[in-house]
Formats: C-alpha cells, structure tokens, sequence
C-alpha cells in the first residue's frame, strides 16, 4: 500500500484496514494527522528528510545523559500515547491516540528502563520506562525549537 510520503509504512501497518490508508484519507489516518504527510504535502521527500534529521538532532541537543538518537520512525500515537503519573497522583496523556509522529525507543545502558523520544511539528517528548512502557515518567516535554 503506497503512503502519500513514499515510506512503507502503510504497508507495516497491522491496522491498516481501520485507518483508511494515507491515500484515501489524504494523510489523515484516523481521523488524525500524519507528520510525514503533511511535510511531504508542503515541501516534497526533501522536506521529509530535512525534518527527520533536524528533529533527529534536537532530540539529540537536549543534553540528556546515555540518549542518543540515530533514527527516527513513524509511529501511531495510540501506541505510544502513554498516562504518566503526576505528582498530584493525576495522570495525563501528552499526544493524541489518531495522529502520527516520529519517534523511537533506545534502551538505556545497564538499566531495566528504555528512553522513549516522539515529535512532530510542534513538540519534542522524551520520557523513559520499564518493559512494555510500564512506569513511564517525563523526562522532557517541550515546545520546538522552530514550532512558529
């Protein structure tokens, strides 16, 4: 299945058939927004590389000790939209469940926790937990550097 951004990841998607696919939904899959799309729609496959690797290395800028990013993935934030606790025992999801985002997961050397990093146009989130993204915790949520 081709994708509006020319990646496969339609393809990978075990979803796919409750999206719509990128193309059919002109980048919208469900119902959201897809990052990608959207940077191939305004400026073409440069754009989509410039973005990967400019998010790439602000990810990799913030200073945050054994994170290092080499790649980035597109991602559906249903699997990645985590609850994090807060300390007034709340809980809060920071992205939304339909979009799609960039993002990866680099394990933490000699720790039980992973780092987990998404972004898009808009915001960069790091945060870090145990197997399967059980006690997950912010580690840095914060507006881009060129969010406008």
């Amino acid at each position: 299945m081709q994708a509006i951004c020319g990646l496969n990841c339609c393809g990978e998607c075990e979803r796919r058939e409750e999206c719509g696919g990128c193309i059919k939904t002109d980048g919208h899959p469900f119902g959201g927004r897809c990052i990608a799309a959207e940077t191939v729609k305004q400026g073409g496959t440069e754009a989509l590389h410039r973005f990967k690797k400019d998010l790439t290395d602000e990810f990799n800028s913030l200073g945050i000790k054994n994170l290092e990013v080499k790649d980035l993935n597109l991602l559906n934030g249903f699997y990645v939209n985590l609850e994090y606790p807060l300390d007034n025992g709340q809980t809060v999801k920071l992205l939304e469940d339909n979009n799609i985002y960039w993002g990866n997961q680099i394990e933490i050397h000699e720790s039980d926790r992973c780092y987990g990093v998404v972004g898009d146009d808009k915001y960069l989130l790091v945060c870090s937990y145990k197997c399967n993204g059980t006690e997950p915790q912010i580690i840095c949520y914060k507006k881009r550097k060129n969010s406008g």
